[in-house]
């Protein structure tokens, strides 16, 4: 028993094994999480380039839509090569400390997604119930300034969670039972008491997700409330419809953050439903966002054309 547990003292290599009882199908499963990733990763590109050479999209919430398409970049970029070479390759050894670095870039910036979410929904609230002062509210340096404030919280709080891991030396497995490295997932293979590690990281969930969402509510009370104020039926439907993409993906992301989030701690929920669920959680968001703003944009799908255009003419 010695022995057992001396091999699993500070490992240096963990095992990802993909999706529990789906390992015989999950090269297939493969195929469409890398045609969601290619989606994604080209229409945020596209969303990237469009925002910042078009002077009627410089904008709070066109510059926080930039934000959010960098962000789901960075998701894609910190989930699918490794999850591919699992499902493809069979490469499912990680470094213990590579383990934690993708940890912590994976939930850093699912929180900066939820608090740009939070300051889309702010200037949703100031456009509309405070429209004549909405350039004066939200000047330049304070959309700088709210981006760092995201960035440093989702950075600052998230980063706890890898500090607390690495003060756990023991270990009954190092087999994580996932396609990615999720922080329940590694804390439930340490054989010490990980109660400081749980109630942390339900503290950290409940302070970035929590928090927003509870903010992101009272916004849109306070909104349909001013707009069922307005007299005129046009004026009420184009207030309604300036928000309908944002709601849509605070929707999106929510509901299927806090499935994923209390299914892993108190749900009895099959761990391969889990992981799909939670994977299309953090994959399938990035790629619908620029859809449904590019969709209800003029511009945005005036200048999606003319580059995929130009393309075209260009090869004739």
């Amino acid at each position: 028993m010695a022995s057992i547990n001396m091999s699993y003292l500070d490992p240096t290599t963990l095992m990802l094994i993909g999706i529990p009882g789906l390992q015989d199908v999950q090269f297939w499963i493969g195929f469409s999480f890398f045609a969601i990733c290619l989606v994604a990763l080209l229409g945020n590109t596209i969303l990237l380039i469009i925002i910042p050479t078009e002077h009627s999209l410089h904008q709070p919430m066109y510059v926080f839509l930039a934000v959010l398409a960098a962000t789901d970049i960075g998701l894609c970029v910190a989930i699918a090569p490794k999850m591919l070479a699992i499902f493809w390759f069979g490469s499912c050894s990680i470094a213990f400390d590579a383990c934690l670095a993708q940890l912590f870039f994976i939930h850093a910036l699912q929180g900066m997604e939820s608090g740009i979410l939070l300051a889309m929904a702010f200037d949703r609230y100031v456009a509309i119930c405070d429209p004549l002062r909405h350039t004066s509210i939200l000047t330049p340096s304070i959309l700088v300034t709210m981006v760092l404030v995201v960035a440093i919280r989702a950075m600052v709080l998230v980063g706890i969670l890898p500090i607390l891991i690495k003060r756990l030396h023991l270990f009954h497995s190092v087999v994580i039972a996932h396609s990615y490295c999720e922080h329940m997932a590694v804390v439930k293979l340490a054989a010490e008491d990980i109660r400081v590690n749980k109630t942390c990281g339900l503290l950290v969930g409940f302070t970035i997700l929590g928090f927003d969402m509870i903010f992101i509510f009272t916004s849109y009370i306070l909104i349909f409330q001013a707009v069922f104020h307005l007299h005129q039926k046009e004026a009420r439907l184009k207030a309604f419809n300036t928000c309908t993409a944002h709601i849509f993906v605070f929707l999106e992301f929510y509901i299927l953050a806090f499935f994923s989030f209390f299914s892993h701690r108190f749900g009895h929920v099959a761990p391969s439903t889990h992981i799909l669920l939670s994977t299309i959680y953090l994959l399938v968001p990035p790629a619908l966002n620029p859809i449904v703003y590019g969709v209800k944009n003029k511009v945005i799908r005036k200048r999606v054309a003319q580059i995929f255009l130009l393309n075209r003419h260009s090869q004739q």
